[in-house]
């Protein structure tokens, strides 16, 4: 996977300044061939069992492990772990979305997506997988310097323990000890959130790349679980829906502490896989509103939405290519893998990229750029509030304009000097087959 990088870029980012991404996500490989000589490194820590910089975070050389608190940003004890039929699993679902697997291949995946055994351990292939994947796409093609953050633990443990001991009076109010509990889960999470922001502002990076999340359908395993515990019974569709939205939504209300704990620093988080609307249903934290957030849905290559991308003309920004993306994953290893998940580095990737151009660019503009500098599609117009997929070479020629004029002024002048990527094929999702995109991990189970 390449992104586009025309000449105009390369001019635009000659005399550039690096930026950093901070990648919150499962952890990178920082010895993969593709990362490491744009992996950032602490100038001012060592590894030494000592906090050198005072900021209170040990042998934070090249970024910090927050689910385990400690300064492997990685656990390689995972490496070599997974059976081959793991990444033999992506290949052939890439080849039966273009259409070229065979009636053995096939006959394999649908064996597969029955066997509970090989899901398991997909489940922890993907967490591990995930952030080095995201990394690569996030760094490729530019001077932009990783810093790693691991939020997700490999194997994500159960949560609401001991729920249901609050519930056994018969008198009592239901809906609220299951509000309160999630209120609480919420506040707790977004603490850790709040210290990553944190960290991510005290080492000044430029743009955080969060495809992580909770979705809609997942929130509803979550809630589902919570609700029996409170009401000892299964909920009906109603009181799972009602039950996800109390769950999204005090998830989204507490996100704004996350972004606003970096001002200086851009969020670009993924959308979410369920193919539902931001708009109705939500995710966090895609659905966090501020200066500093921009939130992408995924594309096919610039040609269609992604079946599977979560969209929505308020809550959805931008669109970037997501499906059958080849990146980094650990040990000196590529994969093709879909999801919003890899539509968002993307656009931190670009993000990145703007920022370096004029380091003087603030958040707020750097958002204004990306959204103002769109490849509009008619695909979109109902999807993303947009209606367009980024455009890599236009708006780092902007970006480049920003240092002699006004933000609107540049983005104006880049639609007359840089035209929309060509469009390889007309194609359609009815062109193709179907494609799973990867699981964005989360914190929940």
């Amino acid at each position: 996977m390449k992104l586009i990088a025309g000449l105009a870029v390369l001019t635009a980012l000659g005399t550039a300044q690096a930026a950093k991404i901070a990648v919150i996500d499962s952890g990178l490989d920082y010895k993969h061939e593709m990362i490491v000589s744009n992996l950032w490194t602490n100038p001012n820590e060592t590894e030494d069992r000592r906090d050198e910089d005072g900021n209170g975070y040990q042998d934070d050389v090249h970024g910090w492990n927050f689910a385990e608190q400690n300064g492997q940003i990685i656990d390689y004890k995972y490496l070599g772990t997974f059976s081959a039929d793991c990444s033999k699993y992506f290949d052939i679902q890439g080849k039966y979305f273009l259409k070229l697997a065979t009636e053995e291949e096939i006959a394999w995946l649908k064996e597969k997506q029955k066997d509970s055994k090989f899901l398991k351990e997909m489940g922890k292939f993907g967490n591990f997988v995930h952030g080095t994947h995201v990394a690569g796409i996030a760094i490729e093609d530019s001077e932009s310097q990783a810093i790693g953050i691991k939020l997700i633990p490999t194997e994500v443990k159960l949560i609401f323990d001991g729920l249901s001991k609050e519930a056994k009076s018969a008198n009592i109010d239901r809906w609220a000890i299951l509000e309160k509990a999630f209120s609480a889960l919420a506040t707790e999470q977004m603490k850790l959130l709040t210290d990553i922001a944190k960290f991510a502002a005290y080492h000044k990076a430029d743009v955080a790349n969060g495809s992580f999340g909770t979705g809609f359908s997942q929130g509803k395993m979550i809630s589902d679980n919570a609700f029996r515990l409170v009401f000892f019974k299964k909920p009906t569709e109603e009181e799972s829906n009602k039950a996800a939205g109390l769950f999204i939504g005090s998830l989204v209300r507490e996100g704004s502490k996350f972004v606003s704990a970096a001002p200086d620093t851009l969020f670009v988080f993924a959308a979410g896989n369920d193919g539902m609307s931001n708009d109705i249903y939500g995710t966090s934290p895609a659905n966090i509103k501020a200066d500093n957030v921009i939130t992408v849905g995924a594309t096919y290559k610039n040609e269609f939405f992604a079946p599977f991308s979560n969209f929505g003309t308020k809550m959805v920004d931008i669109a970037a290519p997501g499906m059958l993306i080849n990146s980094a994953i650990p040990g000196n290893e590529y994969l093709k893998v879909s999801g919003t998940s890899q539509a968002a580095p993307f656009v931190a990737n670009v993000a990145a990229k703007i920022k370096s151009a004029n380091t003087r660019l603030k958040p707020v503009d750097i958002k204004a750029i990306l959204m103002g500098t769109v490849d509009k599609k008619a695909f979109l117009t109902d999807k993303i509030s947009t209606g367009g997929i980024v455009n890599l070479d236009r708006a780092v020629v902007a970006a480049q304009m920003t240092n002699s004029m006004t933000v609107s002024q540049a983005i104006a002048r880049s639609k007359n000097q840089v035209k929309d990527a060509p469009v390889a094929m007309k194609t359609s999702a009815k062109d193709f087959g179907v494609v799973v995109p990867m699981a964005m991990p989360s914190m929940f189970r």
